[in-house]
């Protein structure tokens, strides 16, 4: 799979690399006192404090106190650190859960503490169309705590362990509805395209605006999954 970088130019996603996309260097000619986990949070916090569209190499090497050449013993390109960027702040986010399944915590500490401002009251209790609301919410809230992941989402394959995780907690919602077929199909693309949609409209909408198509999102599914549920 390849992705867009810059104009004429194409690139395997880091997640299709070998070893992720480390590069092939000694580690003991690595510099001291970094890693790919550090440099990744850093470039997180980078793109919360002053946007993309200002992000590069060495404004991220400057706030880490090294060289812009440093970075490269661990990653290839930025596009690279970009898509690692745009998978950890995925992983702030806590999936939905089934009634009967534990509540999913992130790995890492600084997910684990973020995860707590996203985190449902119980959307378990009240089906998928609670599981749903609170994926919905939860995903609105992250775009706006990070708004350059949906650009981001748009630009790169989004194929990250969190990313994957994310669409097999929405697969196993869908499954929930008890749709097949077709209308599962259009059910996974409405749901998809909301949920995404959210990035240009996540500072932007009010709530009650929000939360009203959301409702109308889910009685399309409700109603389609009572006239034909096995279609």
């Amino acid at each position: 799979m390849v992705t867009a970088a810059d104009p004429g130019e194409t690139r395997t996603s880091v997640w299709l690399s070998p070893g992720h996309g480390a590069p092939a260097r000694r580690r003991s000619e690595a510099p001291s006192g970094l890693d790919r986990d550090r440099i990744t949070g850093a470039t997180v916090r980078l793109l919360d404090a002053e946007g993309l569209a200002r992000f590069s190499m060495r404004r991220l090497a400057a706030g880490l106190g090294v060289t812009a050449m440093s970075l490269y013993w661990y990653v290839d390109t930025k596009h690279d650190l970009l898509e690692l960027a745009l998978d950890r702040a995925l992983g702030e986010l806590p999936l939905p859960r089934t009634a009967s399944a534990a509540p999913a915590v992130p790995a890492d500490p600084p997910a684990r503490a973020r995860a707590r401002v996203f985190a449902p009251a119980d959307p378990a209790a009240e089906g998928w169309p609670g599981r749903l609301r609170a994926l919905a919410c939860g995903y609105r809230r992250l775009l706006a705590e990070h708004p350059w992941v949906a650009a981001l989402t748009a630009a790169y394959p989004n194929i990250g362990p969190h990313a994957r995780a994310f669409d097999s907690a929405l697969q196993r919602l869908l499954d929930a509805t008890g749709l097949a077929g077709a209308c599962r199909t259009g059910a996974h693309l409405a749901v998809s395209q909301f949920l995404h949609g959210c990035g240009g409209a996540a500072r932007r909408a009010p709530d009650g605006d929000f939360a009203l198509a959301l409702d109308v999102l889910i009685a399309g599914i409700e109603a389609k999954a009572a006239a034909r549920p096995g279609t």
